[in-house]
């Protein structure tokens, strides 16, 4: 299954890892699908680090109004650029929020600790382009 992340710069299309993270993909996929993700924004963004996102609030302090358990044994628990990966407020609270890598050197410490759920495979350019405040919106292609 892919997805698309419309960017004010572009269109990234993400190829899931549903083996590797089948709840936090199917969690992520629902939230798209009932237009959860729909004009947020890209609240957190470091240069050569993360764009992250998926925050109702526009400011990092929000969620979906649940948590999901991380899910770091499956494959591809990298983080390399081009990947997105949930972010949390310690293990097991993520819900709506997530990153994309700028950089492997940068992020390497996260493995292990944040669940990888897919990454980008069209697009990649346009993680750079990401500046904070900027919107998006998620579709899924079945």
């Amino acid at each position: 299954m892919q997805g698309k992340i419309i960017t004010d710069h572009g269109t990234m299309t993400v190829e899931f890892f549903e083996q590797d993270a089948p709840n936090t993909v199917a969690n992520f996929v629902k939230l798209a699908k009932d237009g959860f993700y729909e004009g947020l924004k890209f609240h957190r963004v470091i240069p050569g680090f993360v764009a992250q996102g998926g925050c109702p609030n526009g400011i990092g302090n929000g969620g979906p109004g649940y948590q999901i358990d991380c899910e770091l044994t499956g494959g591809n628990q990298y983080h390399d650029k081009g990947v997105l990966s949930m972010a949390h407020a310690g293990r097991n609270t993520g819900g709506s929020q997530f990153f994309i890598v700028h950089s492997r050197e940068s992020t390497a410490h996260l493995d292990g600790n944040h669940t990888c759920f897919g990454k980008v495979v069209d697009g990649l350019d346009q993680i750079d382009q990401i500046k904070q405040g900027d919107t998006f919106r998620v579709e899924i292609v079945d």
